[in-house]
C-alpha cells in the first residue's frame, strides 16, 4: 500500500483476510500451524516456503501488526517482541558481540541503563554514556570498535532531545549504527529512519496501546538489521509477542494519529499552567520557548508530545505531598495511556540506579512526571492545583 497516507496504512496495512473474509482483523490464538504433508513441513521450517509454522517464530495476528508498524515508520522489517525492553535486548544481541563497543545517551530509562551496565557488560560488550545533546561528547566517545549509538529522543523523563540527523552522520563516518528509542513520539511525531537512524525501537506497551492493557515491543528497520539478524534472536531466543496483544497494538494503530494530536494539546496547554504555579521549580517540555531545543523540536518532530516533567520547591518530600493529595490523576510508572498518569522518577523509574547515575541524567528528587492523558485538560489542572495546596 506504498501510495496511500498515514491514516489509511494506520488502518488497513497488513491486514490479510482469511477464508472467511472478516472485515477486521482475526485473533488467531494458535501456538502451532499444520502441514499437508511432511514434505510441506520441511519446506516451512527450512525457510524453503514462506508460511506460518509456529507462533513464537510467526503468526498472521502478529505479522498484521508488524506490516503495519513498518509501513508508519517507513521501514521495511518489523519484529514484535514481548516487551519494549525484549526489543532493545533483542537489538543488542542480534547486532552485537563480545569485544564491541556501544555508546549511548545518560538520559534513557532506567532499566535501559542497568540493562546495559549491569547485564550486557556480563559479556564482553563496553558501554559509555554521554549527554544526549551534545555531539561533541558523542563524537569524543567514539572508538574503533563502536558498533553502535543509542539513543531515546525525546528522552525519559526529561524530554531532552538530540539532532536525529547529525548523530546518524557522526555514526556512520564511524561504520557505527544510530538505534533510536522513538517511544514519546511514535511515527506519527517523528520517524527517525527519515532522519538517518538505522533501527528504531518501540515499547508498544505505551502509546501504540494507548490504553494500558498490553505487554509488548518491537524493532523496525531494513530486512537485513532487523529482517534477519534481530529476527533471530527472537526465533531462537523466544522473545515473541502473544497473538492476542499484537491484536491490540494493531487495533492502536488505527487511533494513534488522533490520540497523539490530543495528548500533545493537553500537554502544552498542561506545561504552560505549571510554569505559573508558585511551587514548581521547572518545567520540562519541548513545546515551551525556553526548552533547551525547542527549535530543534520544531524542525524534526510534527509535534512535541504528550509527556511533562516538572521539578517542584521541597525536593522529594514536598513532590510526594503532591502525589499523595491526588484525587484522579493514576499514581504508575507506565505512561502514553488516555487516562493522565504521575510518577516520581527518582523513586520509581529510575529508583534502581545510584546516586551518581540519577545525577548524571538529572534526575532531581523534586521531579514529576506527567504522562498528560486525555481527560478535560482542565479537570486535570485542577487535580495538581489541590495537589499543590
Amino acid at each position: 500500500m506504498t501510495d496511500y497516507n498515514f491514516e489509511t496504512l494506520a488502518i488497513r496495512q497488513g491486514h490479510q483476510q482469511s477464508s472467511f473474509q472478516e472485515h477486521s482483523e482475526a485473533i488467531f490464538t494458535t501456538s502451532s500451524f499444520t502441514f499437508k504433508s511432511a514434505e510441506e513441513a520441511a519446506a516451512r521450517f527450512s525457510g524453503e516456503e514462506p508460511a506460518h509454522f509456529y507462533t513464537r517464530v510467526s503468526n498472521p495476528t502478529i505479522a498484521c501488526f508488524q506490516d503495519r508498524l513498518a509501513a508508519l515508520e517507513g521501514g521495511e522489517s518489523c519484529v514484535a517482541t514481548s516487551t519494549g525492553m525484549a526489543a532493545i535486548l533483542a537489538v543488542m544481541l542480534g547486532l552485537l558481540k563480545a569485544g564491541d563497543h556501544v555508546v549511548s545517551s545518560r538520559s534513557i530509562f532506567g532499566t535501559s541503563t542497568l540493562l546495559f551496565s549491569h547485564y550486557l557488560t556480563k559479556f564482553g560488550i563496553e558501554f559509555d554514556f554521554v549527554e544526549l545533546s551534545d555531539l561533541t561528547a558523542w563524537q569524543q566517545a567514539l572508538k574503533p570498535n563502536t558498533r553502535l549509538l543509542f539513543a531515546e529522543t525525546p528522552s525519559n523523563p526529561l524530554t531532552e532531545i538530540v539532532d536525529i540527523n547529525a548523530l546518524s552522520e557522526i555514526a556512520h563516518q564511524n561504520d557505527s549504527l544510530l538505534v533510536i528509542d522513538n517511544v514519546f513520539c511514535t511515527p506519527v511525531l517523528q520517524k527517525p529512519l527519515a532522519l538517518g537512524a538505522d533501527i528504531v525501537v518501540h515499547s508498544a506497551t505505551k502509546y501504540i496501546d494507548g490504553q494500558g492493557r498490553c505487554m509488548g515491543g518491537a524493532v523496525v528497520g531494513n530486512k537485513k538489521l532487523v529482517g534477519e539478524e534481530i529476527f533471530g534472536v527472537l526465533r531462537n531466543g523466544g522473545i515473541s509477542m502473544s497473538p492476542f496483544n499484537a491484536w491490540v497494538f494493531a487495533k492502536g494503530l488505527e487511533t494513534l494519529k488522533l490520540r497523539m494530536q490530543a495528548h500533545c494539546d493537553n500537554a502544552l496547554q498542561l506545561a504552560n499552567w505549571l510554569q505559573q504555579q508558585a511551587s514548581v521549580e521547572k518545567v520540562y517540555y519541548p513545546g515551551l520557548a525556553d526548552h533547551p531545543q525547542h527549535t530543534l523540536a520544531k524542525k524534526q518532530q510534527s509535534g512535541f508530545g504528550g509527556i511533562v516533567s516538572f521539578v517542584v520547591k521541597g525536593g522529594k518530600d514536598q513532590a510526594w505531598k503532591i502525589v499523595n493529595h491526588l484525587k484522579m490523576l493514576s499514581i504508575t510508572a507506565n505512561l502514553g495511556d488516555t487516562k493522565t498518569t504521575i510518577t516520581h522518577p527518582a523513586t520509581t523509574t529510575h529508583g534502581r540506579l545510584s546516586q551518581e547515575q540519577r545525577d548524571n541524567a538529572k534526575i532531581a528528587d523534586g521531579l514529576l512526571r506527567i504522562s498528560v492523558g486525555l481527560e478535560n485538560i482542565n479537570d486535570i489542572q485542577n487535580d495538581l492545583a489541590r495537589g499543590m495546596k
